[in-house]
């Protein structure tokens, strides 16, 4: 029976209450999804988020109300196909996505359902007697008989990803108490602040973006100075360059500036640097000794712990 116009009236109000309210939106699958796990939701969301569910027609009907003020929400209709709810939000929303999808319970195959993932019998015991023998065999799974039972011999897989779960398949994975998949709320798409985004983005780390924004810095100062066209990127390489440029032309010149005068005086007299350098470097290897030794000393200390015995005496 469908929503009275006083119903739909009503849910029209408290769709654009919450869209005014909350700036960010999950929309979320709720296939298998029993009222008893709903219920969980709604309480672990409490404080943090408002689910609100509603028929497909019902909901496009109630957003293409809203289009005219907030045509940003056009964006959503695409998605508002199947089993689908929302779950309104002002918080953190990777916090709020984990909430929501961590109410997952076990659930049993059932012919004619479609597989989410693989699933393989492993060998072992099956505790069964001899004469369901057959019933392996027409599944194509090698067994054997040990100690008057059943014995699957190599691991074997009966249902792929994306298929539906045969009659038999599924009457064999109750016998052996296999209850495959989980089922539970799924986020399809994240509305936030007028971007829509796939719900694999609140796993992206930030370190992954700082490197790939840096990746791009450094594309387009590379491309900059490739083409000679100056950029903010790139301004700085352009000085350090013309720097390098400066100093390679007074070195094979008579020309000198503040900034060469270093490097031509190193050219012209390399040992008055090397001198320099030889009392720092001769003050750097006492240290270095003085710690090479007290790492031997802990080297030695720790080999005098064993007491003179060895480790099996």
């Amino acid at each position: 029976m469908g929503a009275t116009r006083a119903q739909k009236e009503v849910y029209f109000v408290k769709l654009k209450e919450l869209i005014s309210k909350y700036p960010s939106i999950f929309i979320v699958n709720v296939d298998n999804v029993s009222s008893n796990q709903m219920h969980q939701i709604r309480v672990a969301l409490r404080g943090k988020g408002v689910v609100l569910m509603g028929k497909n027609t019902m909901v496009r009907r109630a957003l293409r109300t809203i289009l005219s003020e907030n045509p940003q929400f056009e964006r959503l209709l695409p998605h508002v196909r199947g089993n689908i709810g929302f779950v309104f939000t002002d918080k953190e929303l990777k916090e709020v996505r984990d909430i929501i999808v961590a109410n997952k319970i076990a659930a049993p195959a059932r012919a004619g359902a479609y597989a989410p993932k693989d699933v393989f019998v492993p060998a072992g015991n099956t505790g069964m007697e001899p004469g369901k023998t057959s019933f392996f065999q027409a599944l194509g799974i090698p067994t054997k008989i040990a100690r008057g039972t059943i014995e699957i011999s190599a691991e074997v897989q009966v249902v792929t990803a994306g298929s539906r779960v045969g009659p038999s398949e599924a009457t064999l994975l109750n016998m052996l108490n296999i209850s495959p998949f989980t089922y539970g709320m799924t986020v399809v798409q994240i509305f936030d602040s007028g971007n829509a985004f796939a719900p694999e983005v609140l796993d992206i780390d930030e370190q992954v973006l700082i490197d790939r924004f840096l990746s791009g810095i450094q594309t387009i100062a590379a491309i900059s100075l490739a083409l000679n066209y100056p950029t903010i990127v790139s301004v700085t390489h352009s000085l350090v360059n013309s720097y390098k440029n400066l100093i390679a032309l007074c070195l094979s010149t008579d020309y000198i500036f503040e900034g060469a005068q270093k490097a031509k005086d190193y050219l012209e007299n390399p040992e008055a640097f090397a001198a320099v350098a030889a009392p720092a470097a001769a003050e750097a290897a006492p240290a270095a000794a003085e710690a090479e030794a007290e790492e031997k000393a802990e080297e030695k200390e720790e080999s005098d712990d064993d007491m003179g015995f060895g480790l099996f005496d």
